[in-house]
């Protein structure tokens, strides 16, 4: 009896099995959950009517039928082969993309100008001549006439110097010297000069043995330094420095400072030792052209110690301010 009672319960579970598999399919694709299965008898729901779509946008897309999709069927297996590492970002390259060939000799000599044929020449001579001073005054001696010179030939390194000045009273010639010196550059600024200095007046001519320096010191000042050694053991030094100051392009006004010492009394001369004379000036020019600049301008010269004796003796007067008119010029 038992037997028979499970024989017609296998029967049973085999035909109701295909409809049980059959439910679960149907809902599972279904957004709403449904009621757990039971034994009890159940009425058929009442069909709704389909409630009448609203009008979407073309580019609205309806996700409220995927919400209760079931993606555990999907399969997902071609995707977990798939090679992601072309979405992350490539390094930086360490060559350029495009090859930078090799600079040449071709192409360094094309990127040289031609010099127009003319060969660089760094020991080239030239040359250079300045009247600094030419003037003239007019006070209680007489007229006078006053000048300053110099000039060089060499190159940038070794030069000849040529330096000249002196002056004229009445005709009558009160100083007059002349000097030759070697020059070498020992910096950007400054030369070292060596040579020989001729005084032609006053008295007999003097020839003195010159060594010094030459050059720009710091803020611009042009400077002279030179110690003579000449006939008898006569010594003497001069110091001469000038300073430009640009009121313009072409207005000038140039300061200058001069003094002279001698080892020695030379009464013949009309020098004494120490410190025997020292001059100032101030001198305004306008150049109409680099080369040629007429000037006006005020000078002083001082005498000292016995000079200043000898110079009273001979002019009645220890000093001498001079209102003065002349030009500058260079070539």
């Amino acid at each position: 009896m038992n037997t028979t009672r499970l024989l017609v319960a296998a029967i049973g579970l085999a035909l109701l099995a295909p409809q049980a598999v059959a439910q679960a399919m149907d809902h599972s694709a279904m957004s709403m959950p449904m009621p757990q299965a039971s034994t009890a008898k159940k009425q058929p729901a009442k069909k709704k009517a389909p409630a009448k779509p609203k009008a979407k946008s073309p580019d609205a897309m309806d996700h409220s039928q995927m919400q209760g999709m079931d993606h555990s069927g999907m399969d997902h297996s071609g995707m977990e082969g798939m090679d992601h590492s072309m979405h992350q970002q490539a390094p930086a390259p360490d060559q350029p993309t495009t090859p930078i060939p090799a600079i040449t000799d071709a192409d360094r000599a094309a990127a040289v100008p031609p010099h127009g044929g003319h060969d660089m020449m760094d020991n080239a001579i030239h040359g250079y001549a300045l009247l600094n001073r030419l003037e003239t005054w007019n006070d209680t001696p007489g007229r006078g006439v006053a000048w300053e010179g110099r000039g060089w030939i060499g190159t940038d390194l070794n030069r000849v110097w040529l330096r000249t000045e002196g002056e004229r009273v009445s005709n009558h010639t009160e100083s007059a010297s002349a000097e030759v010196l070697y020059g070498h550059s020992v910096s950007p600024w400054w030369d070292v000069v060596a040579g020989v200095r001729h005084d032609f007046r006053p008295g007999d001519g003097q020839t003195f043995a010159a060594i010094g320096v030459q050059g720009l010191a710091p803020q611009k000042f042009e400077v002279e330094a030179t110690a003579y050694l000449g006939q008898r053991g006569q010594v003497a030094l001069r110091f001469e420095t000038e300073y430009e100051l640009l009121l313009t392009n072409r207005l000038i006004l140039q300061p200058m400072v001069e003094v002279n010492a001698y080892g020695k009394d030379d009464r013949l001369r009309g020098i004494s030792s120490g410190l025997s004379t020292a001059g100032a000036g101030l001198r305004l020019r306008y150049e109409f052209t680099r080369q040629f600049a007429p000037y006006i301008g005020v000078t002083r010269e001082q005498a000292f110690g016995r000079t200043a004796d000898f110079r009273r003796e001979a002019s009645g007067q220890r000093g001498d301010t001079r209102f003065v008119l002349g030009f500058r010029t260079w070539f």
